[in-house]
């Protein structure tokens, strides 16, 4: 595995260097927990959880709302799913309750999506990028013979003006998905544009954000094609 990329650290020290200026104004008090908005989202996901025991070792979606809103037993009815997207949530929130809602359940597989609302919410590509590669690191960490499979920030017509932050945060993380193993960098960005290169409407609900069934059903064909390829066994010569 290839060494973190020179902007995350570059990203960390600036964090760091920003401390002293924060005591020095007076802003040294504990700072709200920002990702304590989704706890009531989490304890009602572990409910369920506790109430219908979800499959060990199986393919894990975890994410924001694309992944909640994904119908799993229609999609993969064969499959030993588990949907953990909650919605409006960002990489890091994914990371603070990975404890809880990823780790525990050992996933051979794990679907991530997440990124768009970290871009609409004004991070950085750069940002986004680093924030994927702290989840890949802890995945690596905690679930090291677990593949984690990243769909890249889909186009929306609602975030059409975001595209080129949201191309630019893709090609980071593709990059660092090609330069690692276990790691494969879903494109849906191109599939899902028009022959006029802007998204295509038919995929999208009226909201032009999230997607309807025709949207989920190309995701289903890209997401199963990547599924059967790690079944296939590898052939040496």
């Amino acid at each position: 595995m290839k060494p973190a990329r020179q902007n995350c650290t570059l990203y960390v020290l600036l964090v760091l260097a920003a401390c002293p200026f924060q005591a020095a104004t007076g802003l040294d008090q504990e700072p709200k927990n920002p990702h304590a908005r989704w706890e009531q989202s989490i304890q009602g996901m572990e409910a369920r959880d506790a109430e219908d025991r979800q499959p060990r070792r199986g393919v894990l979606f975890v994410g924001s709302s694309s992944i909640r809103m994904w119908n799993l037993p229609m999609s993969f009815p064969e499959l030993p799913a588990i949907n953990h997207g909650f919605g409006g949530s960002q990489i890091d929130d994914t990371i603070h309750f990975a404890d809880r809602i990823v780790w525990p359940f050992q996933p051979k597989v794990i679907v991530f999506y997440a990124g768009d609302n970290d871009i609409a919410r004004g991070k950085t590509p750069d940002v986004v990028a680093c924030d994927y590669a702290t989840f890949s690191r802890l995945v690596r960490k905690h679930l090291p013979e677990t593949t984690l499979m990243y769909v890249a920030i889909k186009p929306s017509i609602a975030r059409w003006k975001l595209a080129d932050l949201m191309i630019e945060a893709n090609a980071a993380i593709a990059k660092q998905c090609a330069e690692e193993d276990k790691r494969i960098f879903l494109d849906v960005w191109q599939p899902m544009l028009g022959e006029d290169g802007k998204p295509m409407a038919d995929l999208f609900l009226k909201d032009g954000l999230h997607m309807n069934a025709k949207g989920y059903a190309m995701w289903n064909a890209l997401v199963q094609a990547e599924l059967d390829l790690l079944q296939k066994p590898v052939v040496t010569q």
